[in-house]
């Protein structure tokens, strides 16, 4: 018995195949979805999707979205989504440690739309350079 995972951004199909167990990033935490799950609607937080198939583990980099789960069909649908196999390790941890300096230089500042627009992108960073970490 297995689940069928779909993941779909606004200008791609970023995966679509049968999966074997699925952890989302929700909102509320990591979410764990195997064969049989309850029906349930979530939102899906910047972060890393793990999908383990045939006994390995990929990842995708999620952006945001919902996910659903309905009798053994998870679907996820998010701003912007990576496979974590397509990403370039290095080309991230460059684009994580600008984010990450970005941030840290408006530390103490407050709030405006710059800084919640670099907190973003310091999140989007972290989630591309875990899933390119993280890919099988």
């Amino acid at each position: 018995m297995s689940l069928t995972l779909r993941v779909l951004a606004t200008d791609q199909n970023v995966f679509d195949g049968s999966a074997d167990e699925v952890i989302l990033p929700s909102t509320t935490g990591q979410l764990g979805i195997l064969p049989g799950h309850i029906s349930l609607l979530t939102a899906i937080d910047i972060g890393v999707l793990r999908v383990r198939a045939n006994g390995a583990w990929n990842s995708i980099a999620l952006m945001g979205g919902f996910a659903e789960v309905d009798a053994d069909e998870v679907t996820v649908l998010v701003n912007k989504a990576e496979l974590g196999s397509s990403i370039d390790a290095a080309a991230a941890e460059t684009a994580f440690q600008k984010a990450t300096i970005m941030v840290a230089g408006m530390e103490g500042q407050p709030s405006s739309p710059e800084k919640l627009k670099a907190q973003q992108q310091l999140n989007e960073a972290r989630a591309r350079l875990q899933a390119s970490k993280t890919a099988d």
